[in-house]
């Protein structure tokens, strides 16, 4: 059985005239373009730690099986916003599982689409472990629900947004949780 022990996030940008090389950019960007990467649920393992992205960039080896949860956007709309969130949620007891969550908005700006994406991560863990909020508030205030249970001891997103280029470029963004053993 393969139960990942590390996790490290990272994202990027890529701009091409080609739609796949604006994503093998955007790869390039997070520094994550060597590894074969393999598109895995949502799920954060139980105990699994987390690393930095210069630290985990340093584990992985060219051609590398990788797991990742990633979410991917591209556009060739000259200006248009686009953007990609890993959202994160983690339990307080650690032999249990948190989530990982993907969104990848058009017009968003990178602050929003954060939140989002951590919301999302913060309600699948919270209906998971039987916390009672109103889905229906701010994300705010359920956030400070979520944490006054004591079980969600800490939530957090990584984003990347950007303008799609001025001449009609494609451009890719992606936000990644890549998994290690």
């Amino acid at each position: 059985m393969y139960v990942p022990k590390k996790i490290f996030f990272t994202k990027g940008v890529g701009r091409h005239k080609d739609y796949l090389s604006s994503f093998e950019a955007a790869l390039r960007n997070a520094g994550i373009e060597k590894c074969n990467l393999v598109n895995v649920s949502s799920i954060y393992p139980p105990g699994c730690k987390k690393i930095s992205r210069e630290r985990g960039l340093k584990e992985i080896s060219a051609g590398q099986i990788t797991f990742t949860v990633m979410a991917r956007n591209s556009t060739n709309e000259p200006n248009r916003l686009i953007a990609s969130s890993i959202g994160v949620a983690i339990p307080k007891d650690q032999t249990q599982y948190g989530y990982l969550s993907e969104h990848h908005p058009y017009g968003v700006k990178e602050h929003n689409a954060g939140e989002y994406a951590e919301d999302l991560a913060a309600q699948m863990l919270a209906t998971t472990l039987g916390v009672d909020f109103d889905p229906e508030t701010a994300w705010n205030e359920r956030e400070q629900v979520f944490k006054m249970s004591g079980k969600i001891v800490r939530t957090f997103n990584i984003t990347q947004s950007a303008k799609g280029d001025k001449k009609g470029l494609w451009t890719t963004v992606i936000a990644a949780a890549i998994l290690l053993p």
